[in-house]
C-alpha cells in the first residue's frame, strides 16, 4: 500500500471510529432538543399539570413509572410497552400489576409533543421530563433533565420482576440493588423520599401492620381499618405513604420513619438501627439537604444505561414499537 492509500485508510478508519462512538456512546445533555424541538418543555408541562389537577395522586404515579423504567434495563421507555407476540412486557410484572399507572397521561404528552415535533422526542425522554414536572408541581425541587435517550424495541417481564426493589426488602437488599445500578446508599435514601407522595396497596403493607413490632401502634390500627388481615380481601385498598401530606413533596417521610410510621417494611428499614439512620435524621431536620440530594439522585438514576445514538428508536406510539 503506498503512502497516499495508507493515509486515506487511516482517515477512513478514524471517521468510522468516530461515527461508532457517536452512535453507541453519545452522552445525554440538557439542551439535546434545543434546536429540534425548542418548545418541548412548554408542551409537556401543561399536560402533566392538567392530569394532576384532575387527580393529585397522578404526580406520584408518573414519578414511580420513571423509577420502574430506569430500574429495568435502564431508562429506555420499556415500561410503557404493551405485550406483543414476541415479548411479554413489564406492565404485568409483580411490581407493576394493578399498581403501575399514568400510561394514558404519557400517551397524551406524547401526542402533544408529536404535534409540535413529529418523530423527534423519545418516549423515554417524555417520561423523564414528566417525572421532573410532576415533582415540581407537587412542591418538589426543580432540576435540568438530561435528554437524548432513545426507546427500547423490547421489554422484559422477568427483568422487571427481578430488578425493581420489593416493599418487603431489607436494608442490605435495598443498598445492594441501588449500588448495582451505580446509585450510592445516600442516593437510595434520598430517592426513597419520593414516598413522601403517593399511595400503596394493602397487599404491600398488610404483613407490616399485622405482624411487625417496629410500627407505631396507632398507625397500624388506623391502617387495619382499610386492610383486612386475610389475603385476597381488600388487596387493592389504598393508603397514603405519608399520612399527613400525601400530595405534597417535602420531608415528612423521614420524620415519619423516626416515629416508626413508615408504611412499607422497606421504608422503615431505612431507620431501624442500621447504617442509614443518620441520613434519615439529616433529611428529617434539613429539608434543603434532602431536596438537593434527591435532585442529585434523580439525575444519576436518569443516566442508567440509556439507549443513545443509533441504538433503539423514536417510537411514534409509546405503547408499541414502530
Amino acid at each position: 500500500m503506498d503512502s497516499s492509500s495508507f493515509s486515506k485508510a487511516i482517515v477512513t478508519l478514524a471517521i468510522l471510529v468516530m461515527l461508532s462512538m457517536g452512535s453507541s456512546n453519545a452522552q445525554l445533555s440538557i439542551d439535546f432538543y434545543s434546536k429540534s424541538c425548542p418548545h418541548l418543555f412548554s408542551t409537556v408541562k401543561p399536560v402533566v399539570q392538567s392530569a394532576i389537577n384532575k387527580e393529585a395522586r397522578m404526580g406520584a404515579s408518573i414519578l414511580r413509572l420513571f423509577f420502574h423504567d430506569c430500574f429495568v434495563n435502564g431508562c429506555d421507555g420499556s415500561v410503557l410497552l404493551d405485550d406483543t407476540s414476541s415479548f411479554t412486557g413489564e406492565k404485568n410484572a409483580a411490581p407493576n400489576r394493578n399498581s403501575a399507572r399514568g400510561f394514558e397521561v404519557i400517551d397524551n404528552i406524547k401526542s402533544a409533543v408529536e404535534k409540535a415535533c413529529p418523530g423527534v422526542v423519545s418516549c423515554a425522554d417524555v417520561l423523564a421530563i414528566a417525572a421532573r414536572d410532576s415533582t415540581v408541581i407537587l412542591g418538589g425541587p426543580e432540576w435540568d433533565v438530561k435528554l437524548g435517550r432513545r426507546d427500547a424495541r423490547t421489554a422484559s417481564q422477568a427483568a422487571a420482576n427481578n430488578s425493581i426493589p420489593r416493599p418487603t426488602s431489607n436494608l442490605n437488599q435495598l443498598i445492594s440493588r441501588f449500588n448495582a445500578l451505580g446509585l450510592s446508599t445516600r442516593d437510595m435514601v434520598a430517592l426513597s423520599g419520593s414516598h413522601t407522595i403517593g399511595q400503596a396497596r394493602c397487599t404491600n403493607f398488610r404483613a407490616r401492620i399485622y405482624n411487625e413490632t417496629t410500627i407505631d401502634s396507632s398507625l397500624a390500627q388506623t391502617r387495619r381499618s382499610n386492610c383486612p388481615r386475610t389475603s385476597g380481601s381488600g388487596d387493592n385498598n389504598l393508603a397514603p405513604l405519608d399520612l399527613q401530606t400525601p400530595t405534597r413533596f417535602e420531608n415528612n417521610y423521614y420524620k415519619n420513619l423516626i416515629n416508626r410510621r413508615g408504611l412499607l417494611h422497606s421504608d422503615q428499614q431505612l431507620f431501624n438501627g442500621g447504617s442509614t439512620d443518620s441520613i434519615v435524621r439529616t433529611y428529617s431536620s434539613n429539608e434543603n439537604t434532602f431536596r438537593s440530594d434527591f435532585v442529585a439522585g434523580m439525575i444519576k438514576m436518569g443516566d442508567i444505561r440509556p439507549l443513545t445514538g443509533s441504538r433503539g428508536e423514536i417510537r411514534n406510539n409509546c405503547r408499541r414499537i414502530n
